[in-house]
């Protein structure tokens, strides 16, 4: 029976360091051989992913549901309203906040993202097990491949989500009230040691998009497994049949899975893989 797998990007498919490893590639394309169906299903818009160095997929879930695509077709996109865009970015502006749009067109920043990227990217690499090498080479990609605006030229139509620096936790818990109508999240971190904050229209959900996508496939429920390793992947875990946490993920995620991956070994992906009989080793 062909399965549908839902992986997570950034410390699932990709290690803290943005390497996909070839383990992680092999298992993908044999999934694939087989005659499976794997979707990225990630908080990444369309223009972060295509510069990473992924396997060949069936589509991908982008902004934690708020675009989702199969096989090159367009299934849904809904961002967030151009006012709404102002009003985050003259917020975060208002604060000292670097912050970056995520569009499928590009991902837009402003001046405090250059200066504040580094160090919390940094941060973000090490507190997730890279060497202090490959982190800093890391989040000087991550700075370097933002599109810097200012002014109006930053109040755009086209943003699935807007993720922001958060100074400290209160940011995150001020954000909540200050846009009620949309779903806040934070993430780089557990609790309030999360290092980002980041918004998006309400009702979207990594749930909601692969509900999306099966109808959309004319697909059961029943044939679904996900990955993840973050509180954010919970919501994929509430639909989903089948439900494997990545070993380096958070106490939540880990306690909501069927299976977990081995934390030290890079070829956990794979081995999870072949354990769920989707590829033979």
């Amino acid at each position: 029976m062909s399965k549908i797998v839902f992986l997570d990007v950034d410390g699932t498919l990709i290690d803290y360091s943005a390497q996909c490893p070839d383990s992680a590639k092999a298992a993908v394309e044999k999934a694939r051989a087989n005659g499976h169906k794997v979707y990225i299903c990630t908080g990444c818009s369309k223009a972060e992913i295509e510069q990473r160095d992924l396997p060949e997929l069936d589509g991908m879930i982008g902004g934690n549901g708020a675009y989702v695509e199969d096989d090159g077709e367009v299934v849904m996109h809904q961002g967030l309203s151009k006012e709404d865009v102002k009003h985050i970015v003259d917020w975060c502006n208002d604060r000292h906040l670097g912050f970056y749009l995520e569009a499928n067109s590009g991902m837009y920043a402003n001046d405090y993202m250059k200066e504040q990227g580094p160090a919390v990217m940094f941060q973000y690499g090490t507190g997730k097990g890279a060497d202090e090498m490959t982190a800093k080479e890391s989040a000087a990609h991550f700075v370097n491949s933002f599109i810097y605006l200012d002014g109006e030229d930053l109040y755009r139509d086209d943003v699935n989500k807007i993720s922001f620096i958060l100074s400290d936790y209160q940011d995150h818990l001020d954000s909540k009230e200050e846009f009620p109508h949309l779903i806040a999240n934070t993430w780089g971190g557990k609790g309030e040691h999360a290092l980002f904050g980041d918004l998006g229209p309400t009702g979207i959900t990594k749930k909601h998009a692969i509900e999306v996508l099966l109808d959309h496939l004319d697909a059961d429920q029943k044939d679904t497994i996900s990955f993840g390793d973050a509180k954010i992947d919970l919501s994929m875990f509430e639909l989903c049949d089948y439900n494997v946490a990545m070993g380096n993920g958070g106490t939540e995620i880990k306690e909501a899975a069927d299976y977990i991956t081995d934390d030290v070994n890079e070829d956990g992906l794979y081995n999870a893989f072949v354990h769920l009989g989707l590829i033979e080793e």
